[in-house]
């Protein structure tokens, strides 16, 4: 995450349930499956938080290996979250890392530290506060 302000606009009209998502001049679409009513033409909204910690957390990992020139070929992230009913008192994501490449022992292990500093793992490690207007 850059330093300068992130925003996102979500638009939903009549449609059951799929929903316009615009940031940074990107369209995608968030849905819900259709089980729950939705037309599966997009990511669940949770499915949506895991590819952001996903993808920010490979990232971070990648910038730290390029820099260190480790030769770090790939890394492979799979995320999951608890059910909704499980939340009263906290929400459990759980994340496995893997990585492919003649990576040392030591390597790894500092991988995983960095995998921690990724901005989307910190802000959800922190008290969110959402104010509705």
């Amino acid at each position: 995450m850059s330093s300068t302000l992130i925003t996102a606009i979500t638009e939903l009209d009549r449609s059951k349930y799929k929903t316009k998502v615009y940031a940074g001049g990107h369209l995608i679409y968030a849905d819900e499956p259709a089980e729950l009513g939705g037309t599966d033409e997009g990511m669940a909204p949770g499915a949506l938080l895991l590819a952001s910690l996903g993808s920010c957390t490979a990232i971070t990992i990648r910038m730290y290996a390029d820099r260190k020139e480790m030769p770090l070929e790939s890394i492979k992230i799979d995320l999951a979250i608890c059910k909704e009913e499980e939340m009263s008192k906290e929400t459990t994501i759980s994340r496995k890392i893997e990585f492919t490449g003649p990576i040392t022992d030591e390597q790894r292990l500092r991988l995983m530290q960095i995998a921690d500093k990724c901005p989307i793992h910190k802000l959800l490690s922190n008290p969110i506060r959402i104010l509705t207007n």
